[in-house]
């Protein structure tokens, strides 16, 4: 029998990483599936004091095709070779395998893991799927410690850049609903994974 896949859609800072710790299942990062940054079709920020650098927010710095299709061998064959992405680095440092170990469901999170939902449906694979979401000043300080901590660009950069995503929230929220998640607090999404793996047991 195939795995299927549980998604854990959010805003960057909501908790979809920590929360996937919580859950005791295989878990594939989706964010390490974002182009490299020498890629010359990352997108770029238009305007705002950000203008010209690449625009990591935006679906097009990721490879959507690449995740789905490591979603469906995982699923149908029980493990697969996924990438390891280092942003320190800009870029994809090497590769890793992700085994299942006969684990009926993997969970995929990322900041644009609500982009293959419909994919997943389509193939038969979707177990669940659900947008973390908290109120938005606590995803901007979360976000903010997190990159600050990682070092993953100028405070400045990180500053601005965190101020426009709380901003955008509620549109973020409102995509990934529209592409079929449920939007839950951390503790709701752990609740309901923990309901659907007792019942597939």
């Amino acid at each position: 029998m195939h795995a299927r896949v549980i998604v854990l859609a959010g805003p960057s800072g909501s908790g979809k990483s920590r929360l996937a710790e919580r859950l005791d299942l295989p878990v594939l990062r989706l964010d390490d599936y974002y182009k490299d940054g020498s890629d010359p079709t990352l997108p770029r920020i238009v305007e705002g004091a950000n203008a010209g650098l690449a625009d990591w927010d935006h679906p097009d710095s990721w490879l959507c095709d690449d995740a789905v299709a490591s979603l469906v061998a995982i699923c149908r064959g029980g493990a697969g070779d996924v990438p390891v992405y280092d942003i320190a680095h800009d870029g994809r440092t090497g590769w890793q395998r992700l085994d299942l170990h006969g684990a009926a469901y993997v969970v995929a999170e990322g900041i644009f893991a609500q982009e293959v939902v419909p994919h997943l449906e389509e193939e038969g694979l979707l177990a669940a799927a659900y947008c973390v979401r908290q109120p938005a000043v606590v995803t901007f300080w979360r976000r903010l410690v997190r990159d600050l901590r990682e070092h993953r660009k100028p405070p400045v950069v990180l500053v601005r850049r965190g101020l426009a995503l709380m901003r955008a929230q509620r549109e973020v929220v409102a995509h990934a609903v529209s592409l079929g998640c449920r939007p839950v607090s951390p503790d709701e999404a752990a609740a309901g994974v923990g309901a659907l793996v007792a019942g597939r047991a």
